[in-house]
């Protein structure tokens, strides 16, 4: 689950972590009563930012929804000493299309924005943790090159990327913060201002059961403190429960109307830009059945979990999402029966296609527990399904299908 800045900024509060003072508002009537509050607390300068689920946000350009031609502003966070200029800069940027390369042409609505405290600052730096699967530890990456992306910065200069693995037994250690600190080059009371940040910050990122936390930029004010100008926080689905304080946050504005219909079905299910549709069980098996696919000279239109216990009514669900989406001209639906047999899905698909209006062309591949019987119950079931033998046959029985629709 992703959160906005504005709120990764007041989970990094509750833990200590210095962060970059603000107030987020969601409608323009909210704008005068976030400025006075900002300048009671003696802030004269101000940064009025885009919150949307996407980066490249300063470099982001503003367009009207309803005429994607019509350029309305360059930049969706802005720097204004002027308190006009800074409500110029929200009535533009609230309720019009975000578009940055992280968004793809599409853009993101702006339906909340951060007014924020604008710092004079003499350092940017790169702070990011996240799991490195690899080796099942957590990572901290720090770079001297903060404001950029973190993947130019390995692509180009990868020798300014610091990397600092956390044993999980035993927490960040002192030293592992000194060390990440002198690998920066702070000195003085910067190199004690960031080993504090640090020590809080990772706390942070475990107490609450992140998946990934970055902080770009992370600033050297020009008295030698380090504090959070940005915050992208993302968290482990599986641990949300531990965390409702965290769930609160969720913007459905910010996810595809389909993620969100599958996931009140327990199915874990990603819109793509495809025309074959896919039902799989198993995540893996999911990835490798959208890999063939590609190699077959078809293109996925979304990946769809249903889970190891695929039923009538997972199954149905999964049409539902799947078919609503009109990109789709074939589907693929691809299980391995080893918790359920092969004979109860393949009811269980036989069911859902009596229940729901499908009207593109399907392919089935059951393999597993009882995957002789369940090709024996689709053949005989007189519905249109076309029946595979194996993945690769699957695949271009799909393909093939989408070329004579």
């Amino acid at each position: 689950m992703k959160i906005h800045e504005y709120q990764a900024k007041e989970v990094l509060k509750k833990y200590g972590v210095p962060v970059q003072d603000g107030i987020a508002i969601k409608d323009l009537s909210q704008f005068d009563s976030a400025i006075g509050e900002l300048q009671a607390r003696g802030i004269n300068q101000y940064v009025v930012k885009s919150q949307i689920h996407a980066g490249g946000r300063g470099k982001g350009k503003l367009y009207n929804p309803s005429n994607r031609e019509e350029l309305i502003l360059e930049g969706g966070v802005k720097f204004t000493t002027d308190t006009e200029k800074a409500r110029d800069y929200a009535t533009k940027m609230l309720g019009n299309l975000l578009v940055t390369h992280q968004t793809g042409a599409e853009g993101k609505i702006v339906q909340t924005l951060f007014i924020t405290e604008g710092l004079d600052y003499k350092k940017e730096l790169y702070l990011g943790i996240l799991l490195d699967r690899a080796v099942s530890k957590n990572v901290i990456m720090a770079s001297t090159e903060g404001g950029v992306e973190i993947e130019k910065v390995a692509e180009e200069t990868p020798e300014k990327i610091i990397k600092e693995w956390i044993e999980p037994s035993t927490g960040i250690q002192s030293f592992q913060a000194r060390k990440i600190a002198f690998g920066l080059g702070l000195e003085g009371a910067a190199f004690k201002s960031f080993t504090n940040f640090i020590m809080k910050l990772y706390k942070a990122y475990e107490e609450t059961d992140a998946s990934m936390l970055e902080i770009n930029p992370l600033v050297i004010s020009n008295d030698d403190k380090i504090l959070a100008l940005d915050a992208k926080m993302n968290f482990d689905d599986n641990a949300l429960y531990r965390h409702p304080e965290i769930v609160a946050y969720r913007d459905l504005n910010e996810e595809a109307p389909l993620e969100i219909e599958a996931s009140k079905f327990n199915l874990n299910y990603i819109k793509l830009d495809g025309n074959v549709g896919c039902m799989v069980n198993g995540a893996g098996l999911a990835m490798a059945t959208m890999d063939i696919i590609k190699l077959a000279g078809g293109e996925p239109a979304n990946f769809l979990d249903v889970g190891g216990g695929a039923n009538k009514e997972t199954v149905a669900n999964g049409f539902k999402i799947i078919l609503s989406d009109p990109n789709v001209k074939a589907l693929l639906i691809n299980i391995f029966g080893g918790i359920v047999r092969c004979d109860r899905v393949a009811q269980g698909v036989i069911d859902a296609v009596n229940e729901v209006s499908v009207t593109v062309p399907i392919v089935v591949r059951l393999e597993g527990t009882n995957s002789i019987e369940a090709k024996e119950m689709l053949e005989s079931s007189g519905l249109n399904f076309s029946v595979a033998t194996s993945l690769q046959d699957a695949a271009k029985k799909v393909t093939s299908v989408l070329a004579t629709a």
